[in-house]
């Protein structure tokens, strides 16, 4: 759990650095431990004694995604996409409207746009944006 909040800062923050410091590790840790590992299947990427990366789903949605910028672009995300393509036949998630890496990277997965918002309804204030995928 602990690597698990610490690859999710890292990427998270070099990412979304406007964004940087919103919660603490305490507090990252609590949430992965009480919320995301609770309520999601989370499966890993492990380079040689590191976890590059992570993924938490649940049926019909990704809720977290996240690949410590020195793995990425290297199949990180690629990888732990599938393993969640693979149990559904349809998945939604959200990710910021300004995340243009993100973006392209769903893009390129298949992930079409289906809902844009102001980002009154999220924690960050933010602007963000739901994309679906459906296995043809």
């Amino acid at each position: 759990m602990d690597a698990v909040a610490a690859v999710h800062r890292a990427s998270f923050d070099d990412r979304l650095p406007w964004l940087a410091g919103l919660h603490t590790p305490e507090e990252d840790r609590a949430y992965f431990g009480s919320v995301v590992f609770d309520e999601c299947e989370v499966w890993g990427s492990v380079h040689g004694p590191a976890l590059a990366g992570f993924i938490a789903f649940r049926h019909g949605w990704i809720d977290q995604l996240y690949v410590l910028p020195a793995y990425q672009g290297q199949g990180v995300g690629s990888a732990l996409l599938e393993i969640a393509r693979d149990r559904y036949p349809e998945l939604n998630l959200w990710t910021f409207q300004r995340n243009a890496i993100a973006r392209r990277f769903y893009e390129r997965q298949g992930f079409v746009a289906a809902e844009l918002t102001d980002g009154t309804r999220n924690e960050e204030r933010e602007p963000d944006i739901r994309y679906i995928w459906r296995r043809p």
